[in-house]
């Protein structure tokens, strides 16, 4: 069958930087924050504003072994077995050595986390898959929203450029197949309007998810898979895309609810709320050492069991007995939208169903976030780094970004700063897609959702870039 190449305009305008980052959350503002602090001219490039993405939406919080008495090794195991043996554990031990001291430094940037008001100390609390309290969170149950906040601030106060409003159409590259920036699409009227290019020697993905290709999600309406779609049409590998978490419990509002659902975070369960059926049994009490806070490809497959046996729509979520002064204190978010869906938590069980969450799968890959195509990084949700396998583990995705993140800009920093061998608008753009007919793969020069086949899997190991 014959190939159809669709193309993006020419670009009418370019901006020049040493490092352009697409994205905006918890991975793609640490990368730009350290590669700025490195001397690097960076440019942000994001799909809506500087806090759109997934990283506000997180409640939970960050895992990390900052509690007396937790190890990283005891974080590497509880990360191992979550990820259903297909994780890195290179890659895992990377990721848990290294987290407290990212965490740390976040919290150098601005971020406040919840502590005890006597000793000063973190709060820490627990989740599914975790055998220890290891979460820190913010604002009860607010953590993304307080990480967002310090990063935007700290990308404004350092002056980073930043483009909002802008969709990201596809990579460009230099005679010698090296990335060398990208062109976008600013959708609105300002300074820059219509098609451009940033040129860049080193370009990074940090773009989120692809939760809007399922009817029901917790991820906003932005995540629609760009990203791994353009990472595709540049030619680099991508690895289990078919590796798409489920939360067990999403707020239930019904059977023809579709996008974004409120989330009911795992650390409600942390704290001892307990699922149970309409007759108020804990079907979960037996069918794991750790009952509700099994991992949650675990919950989320015993919550549909038990949906199938009674043949209901949805389970409950019951933490009545947390009263409402501990509702208030600690999950104010999850109050205010249970709430704003006549539910009120302090006096009855909460409807609760799986929902997409997570792509542990995405663009591959090594421990330095370097995928296949050079100069191409990615980190966060968008890259498969090898830490998740096929179930991520609770909290683990905002660490994921921290650490990844710094890793990528360390790389940048001593790469050099050679520029990208560019002409006119920057390099040849791969500007679109190759869609046989017959192949369930649609490219427009729209938002481009990742929904159609992934192409060969690249396995479970870190990529080598060439």
């Amino acid at each position: 069958m014959t190939g159809i190449r669709l193309n993006a305009p020419r670009p009418g305008w370019s901006v020049d930087a040493d490092v352009v980052v697409v994205g905006s959350g918890v991975a793609g503002l640490t990368v730009a924050l350290r590669c700025a602090a490195a001397g690097a001219n960076v440019t942000v490039v994001t799909k809506a504003r500087l806090d759109d993405g997934s990283t506000r939406w997180a409640q939970g919080g960050i895992a990390a072994a900052l509690g007396e008495g937790d190890t990283p090794e005891q974080h590497l195991d509880d990360t191992l077995v979550a990820g259903a043996g297909l994780c890195s554990e290179e890659a895992v031990r990377a990721l848990v050595t290294e987290g407290p001291d990212a965490v740390r430094r976040l919290i150098d940037t601005g971020a406040l986390f919840d502590t005890d008001a006597g000793t000063g100390e973190i709060l820490l609390t627990r989740e599914g898959g975790h055998h220890r309290r290891r979460i820190a969170h913010a604002g009860g149950d607010a953590t993304g929203a307080e990480i967002s906040r310090a990063l935007v601030e700290a990308v404004r106060a350092a002056g980073i450029e930043t483009i909002e409003h802008a969709l990201v159409l596809d990579l460009l590259k230099d005679a010698d197949g090296r990335a060398a920036g990208v062109t976008l699409h600013v959708m609105g009227e300002g300074e820059r309007d219509g098609v451009g290019a940033v040129r860049a020697r080193a370009v990074v993905l940090a773009t989120g998810g692809m939760g809007q290709v399922f009817s029901a999600t917790t991820n906003p309406s932005v995540s629609t898979g760009d990203g791994v779609a353009l990472a595709l049409r540049a030619g680099a590998e991508v690895s289990d895309l078919e590796f798409v978490q489920f939360h067990p419990t999403v707020l239930w509002l019904g059977s023809d609810a579709e996008g974004q659902q409120p989330l009911v975070s795992e650390a409600v369960r942390g704290e001892g709320a307990h699922l149970v059926d309409a007759d108020g049994h804990r079907f979960m009490a037996g069918a794991h050492e750790l009952a509700e806070l099994a991992p949650r490809d675990i919950v989320a497959k015993g919550i549909m069991r038990r949906m199938q046996e009674l043949g209901a729509e949805h389970m409950y979520l019951d933490a009545r007995h947390f009263g409402a002064e501990m509702w208030a204190h600690r999950f104010p978010t999850i109050l205010a939208a249970c709430r704003a869906h006549g539910i009120d938590p302090v006096t009855e069980p909460i409807p609760v169903a799986p929902a997409a969450h997570y792509a542990s799968g995405g663009v591959r890959t090594d421990l330095h976030g370097r995928t296949t195509v050079p100069g191409l990084y990615a980190c966060g949700e968008v890259a498969c780094t090898g830490v998740h396998g096929a179930n991520r583990l609770a909290s683990n995705s905002l660490l994921e970004g921290l650490v990844f993140a710094e890793r990528i800009a360390a790389d940048i920093a001593a790469s050099g700063p050679a520029a990208p061998h560019a002409a006119d608008t920057g390099a040849e753009a791969d500007t679109g897609a190759e869609a046989e007919a017959g192949a369930g793969t649609e490219a427009d020069t729209g938002a481009d959702t990742a929904s159609g086949p992934a192409g060969p899997s690249a396995g479970h190991e870190p990529a080598t870039p060439t």
